[in-house]
């Protein structure tokens, strides 16, 4: 009987301390010229490490709520311990309540990636400095990961989660390396993503993600038509920080995401009167007009 309560503690123990992730991450050095890959498959496994054994916050997860993202680095040149990458392709999703979908939260592409990395080198986060733009970027998007992940549990769940990406993006800033600074080319890049994750401005985006995950897709399984109904409040939303703020990087990313299944949300199960939420779509992200064109109502 003791022996039977020891092994329980320990698988309790295992569940209680998972890490917060499960990632993938994929190093693509297809448009290398180079005859030895080694480099490329011994960074991909010192990623994947460093990411999925690494303790990010003081919270605890079960083994199955580790959030579930990827990162692609397609990689175009590489010499000596130089690397340039065409971008970083970061994605997550998180489980539907009482379902088996998961349901996208983030997807990004990031343009702007250069790092040093020579074989076998530790890849070490120190969240008091700057030392090495490998690591920086990739923990900053982890914790945009776990910010945006929160932000569909609880309302502006992660707010602790965008001042940790924005802790590492000033610390970056005197680098030289792009995507950190506001004189930085683009409106898409690391320095406007967390300004606008974290600026009043663009408030309604952490209800949308709230409403529309929490409230609406999470009771999809009991109440479809009122689920369907509550997403479109959600999305509604969007017209109020739309007239502040017109094409919002944040409203393209959420529909970068999103906008395959908002499409088959409202042209699928119990009917719903979505006629205004057509026309909110079509005037928040006229860059999916061809999708909103397929809802069928």
């Amino acid at each position: 009987m003791r022996k039977i309560c020891f092994i329980l503690c320990l698988i309790s123990g295992f569940v209680l301390n998972a890490q917060e992730l499960n990632c993938t991450i994929k190093v693509n050095a297809a448009q290398v010229s180079q005859t030895n890959l080694q480099i490329f498959q011994t960074l991909e496994r010192s990623l994947n490490d460093f990411v999925n054994k690494t303790r990010w916050t003081d919270k605890q997860y079960k083994t199955q709520e580790r959030i579930n993202c990827s990162m692609v680095i397609n990689i175009r040149q590489y010499e000596s311990d130089q690397f340039v990458a065409d971008n970083i392709q970061v994605s997550a999703s998180r489980p539907v309540y009482n379902s088996t979908y998961e349901t996208p939260v983030f997807n990004h592409q990031d343009p702007d990636f250069s790092f040093r990395y020579l074989e076998f080198e530790p890849l070490v986060y120190n969240p008091n400095n700057f030392q090495s733009n490998l690591v920086s970027v990739i923990t900053y998007y982890i914790y945009i990961i776990l910010g945006v992940d929160a932000d569909t549990f609880k309302l502006n769940g992660g707010q602790a989660y965008f001042k940790e990406a924005q802790k590492i993006l000033n610390l970056a800033q005197q680098s030289g390396f792009s995507g950190w600074n506001q004189a930085d080319s683009g409106v898409r890049t690391r320095f406007w993503l967390i300004d606008n994750l974290l600026s009043n401005t663009f408030k309604e985006y952490h209800t949308v993600m709230y409403n529309y995950h929490r409230i609406g897709l999470d009771s999809m399984a009991e109440d479809p038509k009122g689920a369907k109904q509550k997403i479109a409040g959600a999305i509604r939303l969007f017209d109020i920080m739309n007239n502040r703020r017109p094409n919002s990087f944040l409203i393209q990313t959420f529909f970068d995401a999103k906008s395959d299944e908002v499409q088959a949300i409202f042209s699928e199960g119990p009917t719903v009167n979505v006629v205004s939420t057509v026309e909110t779509l079509n005037r928040i992200a006229p860059f999916f007009a061809s999708k909103w064109e397929d809802i069928k109502y």
